[in-house]
């Protein structure tokens, strides 16, 4: 069959004259990775998965996936993607380099997956071979075309085939007798045939990428903290942290819309769910306490997880994939895991205000009155995200007791919650007492949130075991590390510079 397709493109100078992939299929629903989604999300999501990068040679991610698949009706693509080969193992196992042509790569398949075979210990190396596996097999599967599925009217129903099923010498030679353009209008054909037996619903998730809102929230965040910290005027920051809450408010909706879920089931989703809750709950606390202060906290969190899932999208994935069955009860993950990433939230506050306490009292005339004040704020927010904290692993205990049959299985996700919980709560109380000293508060508060982020991403990048391992994922281990030596780094020349001035 795609031999006879060939052979019709070139008999009517179809191949010559029309070019079908550009930037109008976006719109077309596809059936892939157990959902219905535009072309172009799709498109998007596996050439950077390949590559890192959203298009290719100055073709959008549209054309880059559709000439791919091209080559499944014997067309070659007017360029080569190539991949990145990251662990130094990987790179002397295929001659020194750090990057390779998929079409290159792909004649190293066999020499790659005896090298995954060999490796018994679950080493960065053994994941980087079996990336490098999972990339030959997605690129193999787009160049065959049946990475994209295309849906064919049956009577009131839908079903799916691969685009070289699809695109078949009756439909393009039907269309060719009334059309210059039958690949457009078969490809039209097929997009009206869903709408009328589906609907459009699809098309929200075209409209939610084309919006890119992640983007216009970073750069209100951005701008509100400016004007917090700039102008003395508190109605412009309040204004744009208000405007920020908006934008965040339909984005997560729009994603609530098309994944019939709450946005908390991966890493991406919990990472932007952190910072919008953290900066709602700063305006409330903020409000109710008269304190424009926890605005400064709400909007530089905030800040900081827009940048991540801004430029660490390799690490962060947005893609919206299926839910594996454990997580299939909106019930219990709209409360159990929503209140568990509030808490973060809330505990990040604090974090954000002790580290600029610390950087004011190192490098700034800071005064003691002022340092009792703040740390008062800072003991707010920790009432707030311990409370929430309990409350979401007593809700996690309740479900895993409805899910797994046990309470408590001391799991490595479970384990570590519990010992960040033990860690605030005994700082809160020593605080309470005055056995935790004004200048020892921040210090700890600051340290504390390494066992947050030990717990949160920690568990998913580094430790990878358990019950929890739908959270598993790769390539957050150097950041991770990053910011704990980081953290550790800035306490102790903060510390030291503290003592001389003191001294």
């Amino acid at each position: 069959m795609i031999k006879i397709l060939l052979s019709l493109l070139i008999a009517t100078s179809t191949l010559a004259n029309v070019n079908f992939c550009n930037d109008e299929l976006g719109k077309l629903p596809i059936l892939q990775d157990g959902r219905i989604k535009p072309l172009t999300v799709h498109a998007k999501e596996v050439i950077h998965h390949l590559t890192g990068k959203y298009k290719a040679k100055g073709y959008s991610s549209v054309d880059t996936f559709c000439l791919l698949s091209s080559k499944a009706f014997g067309l070659e693509a007017p360029f080569k993607l190539e991949t990145k080969i990251e662990h130094k193992n990987a790179k002397e196992l295929l001659g020194g380099k750090s990057s390779m042509a998929l079409d290159d790569l792909i004649d190293e398949n066999v020499t790659i997956r005896m090298a995954y075979q060999k490796e018994k210990v679950e080493s960065g190396y053994k994941k980087e071979l079996n990336r490098l596996l999972n990339k030959i097999a997605l690129y193999q599967d787009i160049t065959s075309g049946n990475n994209w599925q295309l849906p064919v009217k049956m009577g009131n129903e839908i079903s799916w085939e691969p685009v070289t099923n699809f695109l078949t010498k009756e439909k393009v030679d039907a269309l060719a007798q009334v059309s210059s353009t039958p690949f457009k209008d078969v490809f039209a054909k097929a997009k009206k045939d869903y709408i009328e037996v589906k609907g459009e619903k699809y098309l929200t998730e075209f409209l939610f990428d084309k919006l890119q809102l992640t983007k216009i929230a970073f750069a209100l965040t951005l701008i509100g903290l400016a004007a917090l910290v700039l102008f003395k005027k508190f109605g412009v920051a309040l204004a744009l942290s208000t405007l920020t809450i908006i934008v965040q408010t339909v984005y997560i909706a729009l994603r609530v819309y098309i994944s019939g879920r709450a946005p908390i089931t991966n890493m991406y989703e919990t990472v932007i769910f952190s910072g919008y809750g953290a900066l709602l709950l700063s305006m409330i606390i903020g409000h109710l306490k008269n304190e424009k202060t926890y605005l400064y906290m709400g909007l530089a969190y905030n800040l900081c997880t827009l940048m991540m899932i801004t430029f660490a999208t390799n690490m962060v994935s947005p893609s919206i994939s299926p839910l594996v069955p454990v997580l299939r009860d909106n019930f219990w993950l709209s409360t159990h895991v929503t209140t568990i990433i509030m808490s973060y939230g809330a505990l990040a506050l604090s974090w954000i205000l002790a580290n600029t306490i610390l950087f004011k009292r190192a490098f700034t005339d800071f005064k003691v009155e002022d340092e009792t004040y703040y740390n008062d704020l800072i003991y707010t927010t920790l009432k707030y995200g311990i409370i929430m904290l309990a409350a979401g692993i007593i809700l996690g205990g309740v479900w895993a007791d409805y899910s797994w049959g046990r309470f408590w299985g001391w799991d490595p996700k479970e384990t570590w919650s519990l010992i960040v919980l033990c860690i605030y709560m005994a700082i809160l109380h020593g605080k309470y007492t005055n056995w935790i000293t004004n200048k020892s508060f921040s210090v700890l508060v600051a340290a504390a949130f390494m066992s947050v982020m030990m717990a949160w991403f920690g568990v998913n990048y580094i430790l990878a075991t358990g019950l929890h391992s739908y959270g598993f994922s790769q390539g957050g281990a150097y950041f991770l590390g990053t910011f704990f030596a980081v953290q550790t780094i800035f306490l102790i020349l903060t510390v030291i510079k503290s003592n001389h001035k003191a001294a």
